[in-house]
C-alpha cells in the first residue's frame, strides 16, 4: 500500500533541501576502516564485551542513509498500512482512492522524515530489529561530519574518533549482547500489532511525485499523517522501549566519554561542543523535533548517560555490565532516575574469577 517509491523521492528531495544543496558521502581525509580499527581493542577491553567482527565501516550521504533507513522503517510501517487497507474495504467505490492517497500520504511524510533525520546523523551501527535479519552496517554520514567539525570549531581527528567509539559501542551492544537484538525486536513488534492508523484531513495524499518541502514541512507540523492514540499497553511498551533504548544510548555515550579522555589528543572541549550542537535549534527545528520524538531520543542520551555514569562512579563497570545478563536487568524508567535502587535489586557484580 505504501509508495515507497514515493517515499525515496521525498526523502532524497528533503535530504538535500540545505544551503550546501546536495550532499554525496565527501573525503574526511581518514581512513574510515583504520581509524575504527584503531578503537576496537580499546572498546572490547572497558566494555568487557565480545562482539566478534566488526563491520566495515563505510561513508554515505544523506540521501544514501536516508533510503537505507526507509527499507528498515517498511518493516515497521507496513503491518500498520496492511490493517489500514483491510479497513479501506468499506468504502466501496471509493477504496481504490482512498487507497491511493494513503499510500502517498504514509510515504510522503515517511520520507520526510528520514530526509530531515538524514541533516543531523553523523554515524549509525545498522542492523534490522524486524523482518529478516539482514547484514548490520556501520555507516558515517560524511556531510553531516564535516560540517559538525567545522560549525564546532572541533579537532577533526578527535571529533572522528569521538563519534567512532560511539558507533563502535553499538557494534559491542547489540554484537556481545545475544538476546538484546531480539529483546527490542520482540518489543516493538508487540506494539505494533496494537497501532491503528487515522488519516485525517489536510494529510499530504495526493501529491506530486516532487512535493514542495515548505508546504510538506507545514502540513506535517499541523499533524498531517495520522494520529496514533496510545492506550495503557501501548504506554507500557514504549516505556520498556524507552527504558531499554536510553541503556543502549547511555551506555554509548558513557564509553565514547571514558575513553575519549584518554585516547584523544584533543579531547577539552568535545562533550560541550556536541551538548551545544544538540541544544542549538531553530524554532522550527524544535517543533520537527517535537514531532518526530527526537526530544524523546535527546533525554535518552541523558538519562542514560548519567545512569551509567553513576552505576561506574559507585560500584565499577562489572556493577553496569549487570544490564547485559537478561531482560529482567534492565532498570526500568523510573530505576534510571535512581541508579541507587536498581543496584539494590540486582545486587553487586559477581566477583571475577
Amino acid at each position: 500500500m505504501v509508495d515507497w517509491g514515493l517515499a525515496r523521492q521525498v526523502a532524497r528531495f528533503a535530504a538535500n533541501y540545505s544551503p550546501g544543496g546536495p550532499s554525496p558521502s565527501v573525503d574526511l581525509g581518514v581512513d574510515l576502516e583504520q581509524l575504527v580499527a584503531g578503537f576496537e581493542g580499546e572498546v572490547a577491553a572497558y566494555t568487557r564485551l565480545d562482539a566478534g567482527p566488526v563491520p566495515t565501516p563505510r561513508g554515505v550521504g544523506r540521501a544514501e542513509w536516508a533510503e537505507a533507513n526507509l527499507e528498515q522503517l517498511g518493516a515497521l510501517l507496513d503491518p500498520v498500512a496492511e490493517r489500514l487497507d483491510r479497513r479501506m474495504d468499506s468504502a466501496g467505490p471509493l477504496a481504490g482512492a482512498l487507497r491511493a492517497g494513503a499510500g502517498a500520504t504514509l510515504a510522503a511524510e515517511a520520507g520526510l522524515v528520514m530526509g530531515y533525520i538524514s541533516q543531523r546523523v553523523l554515524g549509525q551501527y545498522e542492523l534490522s530489529l524486524l523482518g529478516p535479519e539482514a547484514p548490520p552496517r556501520l555507516l558515517f554520514v560524511t556531510p553531516n561530519l564535516e560540517r559538525a567539525v567545522s560549525t564546532l570549531e572541533v579537532d577533526r581527528e578527535s571529533f572522528l574518533g569521538w563519534v567512532a567509539i560511539h558507533e563502535l559501542t553499538h557494534v559491542f551492544q547489540f554484537q556481545g549482547v545475544p538476546w538484546l537484538r531480539d529483546h527490542l525486536g520482540g518489543l516493538l513488534r508487540r506494539y505494533l500489532a496494537t497501532v491503528d492508523v487515522r488519516i485525517d484531513r489536510g494529510a499530504a495524499g495526493g501529491l506530486p511525485s516532487l512535493p514542495d518541502f515548505g508546504r510538506l514541512v507545514e502540513r506535517f507540523r499541523e499533524g498531517g499523517l495520522a494520529a496514533l492514540v496510545q492506550t495503557g499497553e501501548q504506554r507500557a511498551l514504549m516505556s520498556e522501549v524507552s527504558a531499554t533504548m536510553a541503556v543502549v544510548e547511555g551506555h554509548s555515550e558513557h564509553v565514547m566519554d571514558a575513553l575519549g579522555e584518554k585516547l584523544l589528543p584533543e579531547w577539552d572541549g568535545l562533550r560541550e561542543a556536541m551538548t551545544l550542537r544538540r541544544e542549538s535549534r531553530s524554532a522550527p527545528e524544535r517543533v520537527i523535533h517535537k514531532l518526530l520524538g527526537l526530544d524523546v531520543k535527546m533525554r535518552q542520551y541523558e538519562v542514560g548517560k548519567a545512569f551509567c555514569d553513576a552505576v561506574v562512579s559507585r560500584e565499577g563497570i562489572e556493577a553496569l555490565n549487570r544490564v547485559w545478563e537478561g531482560p529482567e536487568r534492565l532498570p526500568s524508567e523510573s530505576e534510571l532516575a535512581r541508579p541507587e535502587a536498581w543496584l539494590d535489586r540486582v545486587g553487586p557484580a559477581p566477583t571475577p574469577a
